[in-house]
């Protein structure tokens, strides 16, 4: 029996011989105590509203289960006048004192020694950034009327995003880097392909070909219909696109795809509320496993882009049943 790890990099494989498929995160352990996670992302407190290092507003309703950039309060009201009103985060002037990555450090080391593939966090990718920034409809709006300023405003958030991987790769020397950006909705994606590759693909290319340049796999974490451009994902080099969801037609895509990106995800999140019952989750999840592990380089998960559920009671139910159907379909769980 493969272990966790030797199991997922045999499903990364075009050609590889995994044993089972591979159990949610179970191979992957995600790292969050690194300094710029705590600088960026560290305001986020339930109850309160606050501001980011990039001057978005944040509110965290105290009966809602997430944070959410708002758009109160604009950081950028008008695209052309982007330098002057947008004010890039100085992570390496902020985070690159070595003392601030000693915990992070030390985490890595521990989860290493434990088996684990280490994974770097980087939430909030290029086209979300934007959109907190500006809002959805001023940001698709200023893609077709403003293409120039916002070619500008998008290569310098690329330029941040790389030195935010710069400085994980230097200090955490993780194996994956888990990089979100949500190119779509449920349904579509929110712009046409071709203004999506026209934007987007090439700063992409050079972000995710720096990752790859240093040996660390691409895991993109995209929960939203994105199957018009998975060819091109797999030309950005991604390893790994978590979140997929099952409004792809996933079967399609793993015959289209043949191994040369693996699709995470699949188990709906509809699943992960307070009165799901036992039952239902392991139906959902079952039927998951079912539809699409025959076909390969498949890993069946909930499509949030970090481990674990929402509702406590949901995840242990989840793990437990693709175990199940791992010792009943391979023999091995």
């Amino acid at each position: 029996m493969l272990t966790a790890k030797e199991n997922f990099l045999e499903t990364l494989k075009p050609d590889g011989k995994p044993d089972r498929l591979v159990n949610d995160y179970e191979a992957l352990a995600a790292v969050r105590s690194d300094p710029i996670f705590r600088y960026i992302r560290g305001n986020r407190v339930k109850g309160k509203t606050t501001q980011d290092p990039w001057g978005v507003t944040v509110t965290w309703p105290e009966d809602q289960l997430f944070a959410f950039p708002t758009e109160w309060n604009k950081v950028c009201t008008d695209v052309t006048r982007w330098r002057e009103q947008v004010h890039v985060p100085d992570i390496a002037g902020r985070c690159s004192d070595p003392a601030l990555w000693t915990d992070a450090k030390e985490e890595a080391d521990r989860l290493r020694s434990e088996g684990k593939l280490i994974m770097g966090y980087m939430g909030t990718g290029m086209f979300e950034q934007s959109h907190d920034l500006m809002g959805l409809s001023d940001v698709c709006m200023a893609l077709l009327e403003e293409p120039e300023a916002m070619h500008e405003l998008l290569e310098a958030i690329c330029e941040y995003r790389m030195t935010y991987a710069s400085m994980l790769i230097e200090n955490l020397h993780p194996d994956a880097i888990i990089s979100h950006d949500d190119w779509g909705s449920k349904n579509s994606l929110f712009m046409s392909p071709d203004t999506w590759r026209e934007f987007f693909k090439p700063l992409y290319a050079r972000f995710y070909g720096y990752i790859k340049s240093k040996g660390v796999l691409v895991i993109h974490h995209g929960d939203s219909y994105m199957e018009p451009i998975a060819d091109d994902m797999v030309e950005l080099g991604i390893d790994v696109w978590q979140g997929t969801l099952n409004t792809n037609n996933i079967p399609a895509l793993q015959k289209k795809l043949q191994g040369r990106m693996v699709l995470m995800g699949g188990i709906d999140s509809w699943i992960d509320r307070a009165e799901s019952t036992e039952p239902e989750i392991r139906a959902e999840v079952r039927s998951t496993c079912e539809k699409y592990g025959p076909g390969g380089h498949f890993i069946p998960c909930i499509t949030y882009g970090l481990p674990g559920t929402l509702f406590p009671h949901v995840g242990p139910v989840i793990t437990d049943e693709i175990h199940r159907y791992n010792l009943e379909t391979y023999g091995v769980g």
